[in-house]
């Protein structure tokens, strides 16, 4: 039987996520949750049954709509219909490991007790994680405000038997899953369609997903850079700790101190230097990489917090006796992080293609474009062309989503995050990233075999070695792409421990 992870009021952080992944757990609502859940239920249907007037999103329509009424024997259509007029993606479709992210950020959200859906509502989320049941979701079509209405609408449809959802290697529609389980569809009742499509989780969702990656991809920025440190054979002083203790940025001292316990014991590092200084490119590598791991660090803090919250509207307080139409729906929070991230981000491709650039330029006793005959060979010439394209590239995606804005609903939604557009192109940055990382171990790789018979450090040798069995030294010109993509898979397939991951 897998583990499992309770739903509880307990924070869900970024190492909690890793393990619930990691270790395939299946999630249960704890005693606490389902209490607060239907304590919150019963408040509201109570307070619909003793009153009359008209609370938004639960016997009102929604959006500009908000003043229009809607009688009591209306309510449950009136849920279904925003479900499904809502559900207007477009667009390549989600990732399934993110789609599972949304699931499990939005039960979370509604376990609180806030939010005043029905119990079966909250465990049939439940019963979609813990089944593999991932209902087919678009990356196009959220503003980033009232929520992330038209992906949430697409994750909530199979819940009343529509839409599709992949399954044990299939797309099936929401109807035939239900039969296959002997599911009812769900008879949403009032505020539930609203409270399931308002909410932050397909933003939450990417948030989360590319810090994981983030988090793998700043360690393999440091070791490929240190690789090309000493392929570049350049000085070990500017990662002395004394330098980096009077500027004492925390990210700035762990890249510096990474690349001392990579480099620790290298022949290379060791001999004396001719050239007194390095290209800021090599020499500025903890002040470039820690300033990302930095940003990084906010970007954790900003998703930790939501993840914790509760995003959809209205609001229920049972002690104060209150519901209240607010906005935590809203994704600027969200939205400038993602921006940030992608920013920061995109600065460790940037520098990346800088030191591929130098390795190639025929400095430092290394032969131009790192191969033995230049000239009847092009070598390494073209490889750093695709990675600066691809650097230019993540420029364009390093634009931020966030500084703009365009009118919806009719102008009572007139001011909107597009967070959503931002979580979806700083993942687009992290592909790249990769691929830029893979063409400087390829093109680092190839210099340091120029450095033999001396020896980098026992960690780099072993490192390079297993690289180089799948990329080889290149004698004569080759077809590179297949060198570049084998580079891709080795950086994709390395596994990275827990303790140094989040460290």
């Amino acid at each position: 039987m897998e583990p499992y992870h309770y739903i509880s009021s307990a924070v869900l952080d970024l190492q909690v996520i890793y393990d619930i992944i990691k270790n395939n757990k299946k999630l249960e609502l704890s005693d606490e949750a389902r209490l607060n859940i239907e304590k919150s239920r019963s408040f509201l249907d109570k307070k619909i049954n003793e009153n009359d007037k008209p609370i938004y999103g639960i016997n009102t329509g929604f959006g500009s709509l908000c003043n229009v009424k809607i009688s009591q024997e209306n309510l449950t259509e009136l849920q279904e219909n925003l479900v499904m007029s809502h559900a207007c993606g477009s667009g390549p479709k989600v990732k399934k490991p993110i789609i599972r992210l949304m699931l499990l950020l939005k039960i979370q959200s509604l376990s609180y007790g806030n939010s005043g859906v029905a119990l079966t509502t909250v465990q049939r989320l439940v019963d979609f994680y813990n089944e593999d049941i991932l209902p087919v979701v678009y990356e196009q079509g959220s503003l980033g405000a009232s929520g992330d209405l038209a992906p949430l609408a697409h994750l909530s449809l199979p819940l009343i038997g529509k839409g599709e959802v992949y399954f044990k290697g299939e797309v099936l529609p929401g109807e035939e899953i239900l039969k296959k389980f002997g599911w009812e569809p769900l008879r949403l009742q009032s505020k539930e369609g609203l409270a399931l499509l308002n909410g932050t989780q397909f933003m939450s969702a990417h948030g989360i997903y590319a810090l994981l990656e983030t988090y793998k991809i700043c360690y393999l920025a440091d070791l490929v850079g240190a690789v090309s440190v000493d392929a570049f054979d350049c000085n070990m002083s500017p990662f002395d700790e004394l330098v980096h203790m009077v500027r004492p940025h925390r990210g700035q001292i762990k890249t510096a101190e990474r690349l001392r316990e990579f480099l620790d014991g290298s022949e290379i590092a060791a001999k004396e230097k001719e050239i007194v200084q390095d290209p800021y490119s090599f020499r500025c590598i903890p002040q470039v990489h820690g300033a990302t791991k930095d940003t990084i660090s906010f970007v954790r803090k900003t998703f930790k917090t939501e993840i914790n919250s509760v995003t959809d509207n209205p609001n229920i307080f049972i002690e104060a006796n209150k519901i209240i139409s607010g906005g935590n729906f809203h994704g600027q929070t969200l939205a400038l992080a993602l921006d940030y991230m992608a920013i920061a981000l995109a600065e460790l491709g940037n520098i990346s293609e800088r030191r591929t650039y130098q390795l190639v330029s025929g400095l430092r006793g290394l032969p131009t474009f790192l191969v033995e005959n230049p000239g009847l060979n092009s070598g390494f010439m073209i490889p750093q062309y695709t990675a600066a394209s691809i650097v230019s590239q993540n420029k364009m995606y390093a634009m931020p989503a966030s500084i703009d804005s365009i009118v919806s609903s009719n102008g009572q939604e007139d001011h909107v995050s597009m967070g959503a557009n931002g979580a979806t192109k700083v993942l687009r940055v992290l592909d790249n990233i990769t691929t830029i990382l893979a063409i400087e171990l390829f093109n680092a790789s190839q210099a340091l075999h120029f450095r033999e018979p001396a020896k980098s450090s026992r960690f780099i040798e072993e490192f390079v070695g297993s690289f180089r069995e799948l990329v080889p030294i290149v004698k004569e010109d080759q077809v590179m792409a297949t060198h570049i993509q084998n580079a891709r898979k080795f950086l994709k397939g390395m596994e990275i421990g827990e303790e140094i991951l989040f460290d």
